[in-house]
């Protein structure tokens, strides 16, 4: 996975601008904004730049500048869409979120970060059908959607799904940690829903993966102290920062959450946050993303709902060929939730069939993954 976002053909085309350093360097290369989209950069300290370059059919999204800039460039043949004032959430952001942006103010508690209050915010508006509100969600996730489509540009990516209900201190969540640490020493980026559970573990395995393997065993024992962000997602999320800082700089993995279940927090060992408003969006965006195949772990209705989300598309190769899907502990899969042999009759005779998987132990499923046709 690239550290920083990789420029796409149609962005370089563009000069897609995100940060004031893009900003400067495409002035200065080039000479000219003609055409360019700059993203929620500040350009308050770029009013010399903004009253002698052309500008023409340039796209500024959620820019403050000086209202002489602003003016000037208009003339030129500009769009200037102006910053929303009174947002927990900036919808023209050009990166996708880290835990430190989210969880903000922590100190204070968990109500008082941005995520909280994004959730506050979507709630209200949600309630009293604001069209201006509903497109601002909808910038929102599009923004969100073309920066993880830049970060996650040539990565092998492979999604982990489970439920969120899975406690810190069970044998499932170390499990689930260890798949997450095994797939990234594997070279895989990993790639989950982004809450709780389940998902946290795997980002947590993800994490501690450039450590030696004790780090994990002792991140896991500190975490089982505080098993559930019920009732306080305040002292649940502390737990996370507080390995974070005992093991800081780990690996980087993605976590694609949506404020739609406002109450499962994102967990803080994704370096990389795709967070969504409309699940929808979110959960389509997380299978398609998951190029190198999925692992299911055990989970209920959710995690069901996204096994067949993801054997559509494999099914009619509709996102072209087939990718990999492994399902772990028979048990569940076969008697619990009977989703196996429903999949296995599904992908009988076509291209998918050598591309499901069912494993007994979720320590079979990165040699599995890595097996299956790709």
């Amino acid at each position: 996975m690239h550290p920083t976002p990789a420029r796409t053909d149609r962005a370089a085309h563009h000069h897609e601008i995100e940060s004031l350093a893009e900003f400067d360097e495409v002035v200065a290369e080039h000479g000219t904004l003609s055409r360019s989209r700059v993203q929620a950069v500040d350009l308050t300290a770029r009013t010399d730049v903004l009253l002698s370059v052309d500008a023409s059919d340039a796209v500024f999204l959620g820019c403050p500048m000086d209202p002489e800039a602003a003016a000037r460039v208009r003339a030129c043949g500009a769009l200037v869409f102006p910053p929303v004032p009174g947002l927990p959430v900036d919808p023209y952001r050009g990166f996708v979120y880290t835990p430190d942006e989210l969880f903000a103010s922590l100190d204070e508690g968990y109500e008082a970060t941005p995520d909280a209050r994004a959730y506050t915010w979507f709630q209200r508006t949600k309630s009293d059908g604001d069209i201006h509100a509903s497109m601002l969600r909808a910038i929102h996730d599009d923004a969100v959607s073309d920066a993880l489509d830049e970060l996650l540009a040539g990565a092998r990516v492979v999604g982990v799904m489970g439920g969120h209900a899975m406690e810190r201190g069970t044998a499932g969540y170390a499990g689930a940690a260890r798949l997450g640490r095994e797939l990234t020493r594997a070279g895989f980026t990993v790639a989950t829903g982004g809450g709780p559970g389940a998902m946290e573990a795997a980002n947590l395995g993800a994490y501690l993966a450039p450590f030696e393997d004790g780090a994990l065993t002792e991140a896991l024992r500190l975490l089982a102290k505080t098993p559930s962000f019920r009732p306080s997602v305040s002292d649940w999320a502390r737990a996370a920062f507080e390995v974070r800082d005992r093991w800081p700089g780990g690996g980087a993995s993605v976590g694609i959450p949506t404020w739609f279940y406002g109450h499962e927090p994102p967990n803080a060992f994704a370096a990389h946050i795709a967070k969504y408003f409309a699940n929808a969006t979110r959960e389509d965006g997380l299978l398609a993303r998951s190029t190198a195949g999925v692992v299911f772990l055990p989970g209920a209705a959710g995690t069901v709902q996204e096994v067949f989300d993801n054997a559509t598309p494999n099914y009619y190769e509709s996102r072209g060929e087939p990718t990999p899907m492994v399902l772990v502990d028979r048990a569940h899969w076969t008697e619990r939730l009977p989703v196996w042999p429903l999949l296995r009759a599904l992908a009988r005779e076509r291209p998918m069939e050598a591309r499901i998987a069912l494993v007994d132990r979720i320590e079979e499923a990165p040699e599995v993954l890595k097996r299956i046709p790709g």
